[in-house]
């Protein structure tokens, strides 16, 4: 995981895009700084590290924490499922880091709006309040910067 890109940067020509570990590593800190007391936060964070694995590893489950392998099935499961509010609030997580991600990149490059269709892709998908705080403030800077670019320069 650690050197598996992700795949809808690499379709986008991002240069040195993140890894999956990457990607899994920044939700689970997401998830560890979230204020809301309603939530189970270990089991957030549990969630935001193990939620792309079925997606990178083909056959068993490297062993990884001690976790059994049918426990990491399960909460993969639990993941997929959106079975609890944690369930919820981690997919909402992946959704916001990848725009985050997208923000980051067209930083990087000097490229705003360029990654236009990965916030398409989340449009009305936000509900909970932390992170709809942090989508306006990704989509705040975000907008800025695509306004300063289509200015014309004096």
């Amino acid at each position: 995981m650690l050197r598996i890109p992700r795949t809808g940067w690499v379709y986008r020509n991002v240069a040195k895009p993140e890894s999956v570990s990457d990607h899994m590593y920044r939700m689970a800190m997401m998830a560890l700084v979230t204020e809301d007391k309603s939530l189970n936060k270990d089991r957030c964070i549990r969630l935001a590290l193990v939620h792309d694995m079925a997606e990178c590893i083909v056959g068993d489950i490297a062993p990884a924490d001690n976790i059994s392998k049918e426990e990491k099935h399960r909460r993969e499961e639990e993941y997929e499922n959106q079975s609890t509010a944690e369930a919820k609030f981690v997919k909402q997580l992946d959704q916001c880091e990848m725009i985050l991600q997208a923000f980051e990149y067209e930083e990087l490059e000097n490229t705003p709006g360029r990654l236009q269709d990965f916030y398409n892709s989340t449009a009305g998908k936000f509900v909970h309040p932390e992170i709809l705080q942090l989508v306006s403030l990704i989509n705040t800077e975000r907008n800025k910067k695509i306004a300063a670019t289509s200015q014309p320069h004096s």
